[in-house]
């Protein structure tokens, strides 16, 4: 008799959570998306990767962190770069060894203690290198918005962009509850919509693309300049693992920097991140939306987060969806980068002043000002055949000063 009450009940719950897993799948999926529509990668193949990563991030710690994966926004710029320059298959083959900066930092947390990670990647360091990440794109947005290099009137992309940018705006700032968490989903609907009166959208695409249809897969090659354009990318994301992991352990009540351990969730991010980009993917890492979405429910399961992984994983499949994502306009898309990459560079001042950095002291001084300057200005260094440009070269020299600098006394430990 227990047996019998009980079925149901379990089969209730595997339910539930099913929905709930489609729930957080379409709280990450508009940022999810974000990241291969404006890089030129298949949608429907970020889909399925960032399926796969969550599930091999979740075989890495064990099942026991509520996190879905998907593309961490500080990667558009250089896959941008690397796509323009060498293509999509050398950019995913460099991408695959960024993956393995987690790996490394992984296995240094592993054996010094995630401390390791705050010396050596100091708010000085990591802060600057994201506000570059940001201000970097900012142009990519403004062209993106005034419809430069495509088929739409200014009057139209300016008209199409500044709605998408208020709707976006005005969903962030005064929604309440899951609305609040898929301001990008708002902004993306609202500019489609204006799009169709316009009559700016071509949906050919969608009436000739297949139900089923498998994922396009990218066989990646390996060239040096790429990867060593491409390694020190992953430093910034990774740093930022760090604050993701602490919010979500905030928002449990549990301390995953302590177990599963700090060094295999960002193994977890490394395995992901290569798996992701040796099927022709974006890296994935983890994801700020989703655990906005687990406070907001308090579903603290990670099962919900294996059904997420799943329902992306299924619907990588389906032609149309990735047909329809590519009908919505370059224009509309500028809309919403003019706040994401902002925010990006808003993440970079708010690591320097939450950790109070003096940048009036020397030191913090001459390590800001070098990589705001190289990172803006465009500074490139050639090593023969090789090239160190943009965020890498910031990146490197961030961390090169911060090791030679002598320390001010009241900053020593």
């Amino acid at each position: 008799m227990t047996n019998q009450t009980n079925a149901p009940i379990e089969v209730q719950s595997k339910a539930k959570q099913a929905f709930v897993g489609l729930q957080m799948l379409f709280v990450a999926f508009g940022a999810l998306v974000l990241v291969p529509l404006i890089t030129g990668l298949n949608a429907n193949t970020a889909l399925l990767t960032a399926g796969i990563g969550t599930l091999l991030f979740q075989l890495c710690t064990g099942k026991q962190v509520p996190i879905f994966l998907a593309s961490s926004f500080a990667f558009i710029a250089p896959m941008q770069y690397g796509i323009q320059t060498w293509g999509i298959a050398v950019t995913m083959g460099g991408l695959a060894f960024a993956g393995l900066v987690y790996v490394a930092l992984s296995a240094l947390v592993k054996m010094r203690g995630a401390g390791a990670l705050q010396r050596i990647f100091p708010p000085v360091v990591v802060g600057p290198v994201i506000i570059i990440i940001g201000m970097g794109l900012a142009p990519t947005a403004v062209d993106m918005a005034l419809g430069k290099n495509s088929a739409y009137s200014y009057n139209d992309a300016v008209l199409v962009s500044m709605v998408t940018l208020l709707t976006t705006l005005c969903v962030a700032v005064f929604s309440k509850g899951m609305m609040k968490l898929i301001p990008i989903m708002f902004g993306i609907a609202v500019g489609y919509i204006l799009c169709l009166f316009l009559g700016l959208i071509d949906f050919q695409p969608v009436l000739n693309a297949p139900w089923f249809s498998l994922p396009e897969i990218t066989t990646p090659e390996f060239k040096l300049e790429a990867i060593l354009y491409l390694l020190p990318i992953a430093i910034a994301p990774a740093v930022e693992h760090v604050g993701g992991i602490m919010a979500i352990s905030s928002v449990t009540g549990k301390d995953f920097i302590r177990k599963p351990g700090l060094h295999r969730t960002l193994l977890g991010d490394g395995v992901a991140t290569t798996a992701a980009s040796l099927l022709g993917g974006p890296p994935n890492t983890t994801y700020a939306e989703v655990t906005g979405a687990v406070m907001l429910t308090r579903n603290f399961n990670p099962n919900i987060m294996t059904w997420a992984a799943v329902w992306a994983i299924g619907i990588s499949f389906c032609g149309k969806v990735g047909a329809f994502l590519s009908t919505i306009p370059t224009i509309v898309m500028g809309g919403i980068m003019m706040l994401v990459f902002g925010s990006i560079a808003v993440v970079g001042m708010s690591t320097l002043i939450r950790d109070k950095v003096d940048v009036t002291e020397a030191r913090n001084l001459c390590i800001i000002s070098v990589v705001m300057t190289f990172g803006i200005g465009g500074m490139f260094v050639n090593v023969g055949e090789l090239s160190l440009k943009g965020i890498s070269l910031c990146a490197v020299v961030a961390i090169v000063l911060n090791l030679l600098l002598p320390k001010a006394k009241n900053q020593m430990e």
